[in-house]
């Protein structure tokens, strides 16, 4: 009997940890449904628009970006929001989402210069969220991005403070089940780790001088 309590110990360890990460997403989702909206006329009026960074290329950006650009396009031009916050991973000289996709949103859809921020150091999406309020001063924004991610991005940002909404970005072109799949189970886990990230208030990677998102733009230009 002695032999099995080690095994008891571990599986009702399994059994309590498994039972907690679907809590959490249980609790996470119930959290921010009512902040979610897929159709942009119901989309409540917020000053910042923020963009998460996902893959960028060296002469493009990806189809998950290109959505999230357009649903920010229409924001703007629907008079959801004044200004666009775009937020992702420019740690290296050789990869940076955020001019990429700030030199996207501009061409392809002749977006003033003088109203997006550009954020360098949003290497998490709960590192764009802290950084929104602590480096950029937003207090209400509207998010865009895909169906699988509007839950994290919501419910970290109204925890830290933020009046935040999300808007789902449509699929300009529909991903396919083996990628919204794939999609599901990392988001499963990351609500778990963003949970835990929100609960003890953990520091994002970089913080430095506030650049307001009601100041000027070329300010968080590099």
């Amino acid at each position: 009997m002695k032999k099995n309590i080690p095994l008891l110990v571990a599986a009702s360890f399994l059994l309590f940890a498994g039972l907690s990460t679907i809590l959490i997403n249980v609790y996470m989702s119930s959290y921010a449904k009512k902040y979610i909206y897929t159709n942009l006329d119901d989309v409540p009026e917020k000053y910042t628009v923020i963009v998460p960074g996902a893959k960028v290329y060296s002469n493009t950006v990806s189809f998950v970006v290109r959505d999230r650009i357009d649903a920010a396009a229409r924001c703007i031009k629907n008079k959801k929001a004044q200004r666009v916050l775009i937020s992702g991973d420019h740690g290296h000289k050789n990869y940076d989402e955020v001019n990429q996709m700030r030199k996207y949103m501009q061409k392809v859809y002749n977006t003033d210069g003088d109203l997006i921020f550009m954020d360098h150091a949003g290497f998490s999406t709960y590192e764009t969220m802290y950084r929104a309020r602590d480096i950029f001063c937003a207090d209400n924004a509207v998010i865009v991005t895909q169906k699988f991610h509007t839950v994290r991005c919501v419910y970290i940002a109204r925890k830290l403070g933020l009046d935040a909404v999300a808007y789902e970005a449509p699929e300009l072109n529909r991903f396919s089940f083996k990628v919204h799949s794939s999609w599901n189970v990392r988001e499963y886990f990351a609500r778990v780790k963003s949970f835990f990230l929100v609960m003890f208030n953990a520091p994002p990677t970089y913080l430095g001088s506030k650049i307001p998102i009601t100041g000027t733009a070329s300010d968080s230009w590099d």
